[in-house]
């Protein structure tokens, strides 16, 4: 196991054709434009070609390199600081941890904090490759290929420890031993061929982390049943079958493979690709997927969204099966995002919506590409006005975080703490907090209760749609509790 915190450009910082985070619009970010995002926990493994897409142009968009959770009980984001002064504030962050303490550790003793607690002399017990010296490098794994550059004196030294040299000129911010531990990981894949790797397979090498240890899920109903998917750190595709005619679409297909494995494991026909948005975690393996499987219609509604084969807007409808699927336009994170409102004629079933980053289990969306006002026509007067029963599928696992802040928001809220209390447990188990419903949404959602006193009162405002700018305003700046 070895734990890195990005790897940024050397000219402008910016993240590594998006290396190691989930999503250009993850919510719980560090402020500033140029933060480097932490990648959490790595379990390095050979590269899935078909797995992981390739750059596209929008991961170059300035929506900012904030990507790690500040303060959140996550793996991905221990809340100790570690005082490196060799490290950028952003980055200088819990360094290490043990796999035994994941998932849902909420507290790690960072590596600093270790020498601390060690008394002088005494030998630390870590694993080998942990206390590697700088001279270990590629050699620290038997069977090594070959030494990588900067495993020595440039990684090790005292001066010069927590920066290194990747391919491409791309510069390699570390934690915890720099190149030392890097190396040591990337040896047992060799580190020749490592090296010689483009953007691409360095995505597909960085990309495999803890995400993998959370569970899939499938909620079934009579009339259609859906998978979700668990994808890059904290994203979700979901394969939506109908039950019926076996006819399956998929939604957000960032990792084909994983998509047509499900496919496959269900016996079903995928016909269909319904993209709620172009940003490159949702939209990014549109290509590759139309590439493995043939003759798939891919709607969105957006120019940018990659293999589009029909451009879809406001109340479009569509099949698949015999299901009835409706567009829903609900610009604001993105000016073309849709939402898809799945039914079945004469079903006494629950419906599905599937949101991706309009609405979250508590939660919404950065407004990268609108306003307040066009939050809440897309929150209030469309999805809100959807049948309460209906299910609502995101396109991220932000839960525990959102409920932190709508605490915040009301603290008196009941229902908050009893959906927080749950969401932990779930997170804790490695399940999924998704679905929720509409009719849930309006009871600890905040971006949904801008109409509720107490959360005007909080905002300081009487109006909800100012109110929705100035809780949304605050959310972007938010520090996440601990607790």
């Amino acid at each position: 196991m070895v734990q890195v915190a990005a790897v940024v450009w050397p000219q402008d910082g910016r993240p590594f054709a998006h290396v190691g985070r989930g999503g250009l619009e993850e919510e719980e970010g560090l402020p500033g434009q140029r933060a480097a995002h932490l990648l959490g926990v790595l379990r390095v493994v050979p590269p899935h070609t078909h797995d992981v897409p390739a750059p596209l142009p929008e991961s170059r968009q300035g929506f900012g390199g904030s990507h790690g959770r500040a303060g959140s009980p996550s793996p991905l984001g221990c809340p100790c600081r570690a005082g490196s002064r060799s490290l950028p504030a952003a980055t200088a962050r819990c360094c290490r941890s043990s796999p035994a303490s994941l998932p849902g550790s909420a507290n790690r003793p960072c590596r600093a904090a270790a020498r601390r607690q060690e008394e002088p002399g005494q030998r630390s017990t870590a694993p080998a490759a942990r206390r590697a010296g700088a001279g270990a490098g590629a050699g620290a794994v038997p069977g090594a290929a070959a030494r990588l550059p900067g495993a020595g004196r440039g990684a090790g030294s005292k001066g010069n420890r927590g920066r290194g040299w990747a391919p491409g000129g791309a510069r390699c911010t570390m934690l915890g031993g720099g190149w030392r531990g890097l190396g040591t990981a990337l040896a047992a894949l060799g580190a020749g061929a490592v090296l010689r790797a483009g953007p691409a397979q360095l995505r597909a090498i960085f990309l495999h982390t803890e995400h993998e240890q959370r569970k899939s899920k499938t909620v079934t109903q009579a009339d259609m049943k859906v998978e979700l998917l668990p994808a890059l750190t904290d994203n979700y595709m979901y394969l939506l079958i109908d039950e019926e005619t076996k006819e399956a679409a998929i939604v957000d297909p960032v990792q084909p493979q994983k998509v047509l494995d499900a496919v496959k494991k269900h016996g079903v026909k995928l016909t269909t690709v319904l993209t709620t948005h172009h940003h490159w975690d949702h939209a990014g393996g549109n290509e590759k997927l139309v590439k493995m499987e043939t003759g798939l219609r891919v709607y969105g509604g957006d120019s940018r969204v990659g293999a589009l084969t029909q451009k879809v807007s406001h109340l479009t409808s569509l099949k698949v099966g015999s299901l009835n699927v409706k567009c829903l336009c609900t610009p604001c994170h993105t000016s073309g995002h849709i939402c898809y409102y799945v039914t079945k004629p004469n079903s006494s079933e629950p419906p599905a919506v599937f949101t991706g980053d309009t609405l979250f289990v508590a939660g919404c969306g950065k407004f990268f590409e609108g306003t307040p006002e066009e939050m809440y026509r897309a929150l209030i007067e469309i999805l809100g006005t959807l049948d309460p029963k209906t299910r609502v599928y995101c396109g991220h696992e932000y839960t525990i975080n959102n409920l932190k802040f709508a605490r915040h928001v009301e603290p008196n809220n009941a229902a908050i703490r009893e959906k927080l209390a749950w969401a932990k447990a779930k997170y804790d188990s490695g399940e999924p907090t998704i679905p929720s419903t509409i009719a849930e949404e309006f009871m600890y959602n905040p971006f949904m209760r801008v109409r509720e006193k107490t959360v005007q009162e909080h905002a300081g405002e009487t109006d909800p749609i100012r109110t929705m700018g100035a809780i949304r305003k605050e959310k972007d700046n938010f520090r996440i509790p601990k607790d």
